[in-house]
């Protein structure tokens, strides 16, 4: 049984918050309308599977919103709707007339989430995942990030946002608006290192033996034996204590070998793969 089934969403977001927001609601039972500008989503062009997979089992919906075809066509999917998802900075959303005090007057039963970059006053700056990175401290120069933490980061607090809506309005008949900003999504996920647990040589930075990286023959492990009866069994076992114990016992196996002995002692030990 899907929770979301005979929900109605339309989403106007393109490239990646939006979308793998809506793929996650559609995967709770959703209906999806994915409406994009005739020239289509950028997310196409950069990942053409990864764009086909968020979009899958989506209605897809080209419209030119600046024409009057194109707006009578959107009106009558929000007309059904009980949630949009926007990705358009504020100031954009109020030239086309899509602004939340414009639908909520127009359409009193549609909750809206808005993804923008900062919270106001910022609300209408330019921003995106590498630079909302930057400013938090996560970024590593000359590397790049290995992954987009504050887009994929806003996605769920999308999801979290609608189905917030959604239950307000179920229990008060009163729809509403909420704004998810990206460069908040990437903070919250930056906590460990605004209170200090990742920095270098921090607990959970590689000060302590137990949770740690280590060489092993033929690649690294992720050692985290973290918690006490894990840190117990491993350093009883292989006879361990110290930084350098630890890396002179893992350097004479594979880093699989090491994997599957996690397995059999129960501490968590991984392969760190490309």
């Amino acid at each position: 049984m899907k929770m979301l089934s005979g929900v109605k969403i339309v989403n106007l977001a393109v490239n990646l918050p939006g979308p793998a927001a809506a793929q996650r609601l559609s995967a709770l039972g959703a209906e999806v309308v994915k409406i994009e500008a005739p020239s289509g989503d950028p997310m196409e062009t950069y990942h053409a599977g990864w764009y086909r997979d968020m979009a899958a089992g989506h209605t897809l919906a080209k419209l030119d919103l600046k024409s009057e075809q194109g707006r009578a066509e959107l009106d009558r999917l929000l007309g059904a709707a009980d949630l949009l998802i926007s990705a358009s900075r504020p100031a954009a959303m109020e030239r086309l007339g899509l602004d939340w005090a414009a639908l909520h007057e127009k359409f009193p039963r549609l909750c809206q989430v808005a993804i923008v970059g900062y919270p106001a006053p910022r609300e209408n700056e330019a921003g995106h995942d590498l630079t909302y990175q930057a400013s938090l401290g996560l970024l590593t120069p000359p590397y790049m990030p290995r992954t987009l933490l504050a887009d994929m980061a806003g996605a769920e607090m999308t999801v979290s946002s609608a189905l917030a809506l959604l239950l307000q309005r179920e229990r008060s008949g009163k729809a509403g608006y909420a704004e998810v900003a990206l460069s908040e999504a990437a903070a919250s996920l930056a906590e460990p290192l605004r209170y200090g647990c990742t920095a270098a040589g921090a607990l959970l930075g590689g000060g302590i033996p137990e949770y740690n990286i280590y060489k092993s023959a033929d690649g690294w492990i992720a050692v985290a034996a973290l918690e006490p009866h894990f840190k117990k069994r491993l350093e009883e076992t292989l006879k361990i204590s110290t930084p350098n114990e630890y890396q002179a016992a893992f350097s004479d196996q594979s880093s699989e070998y090491w994997q599957e002995w996690g397995k059999q002692m129960d501490v968590p030990i991984e392969t760190v793969r490309s």
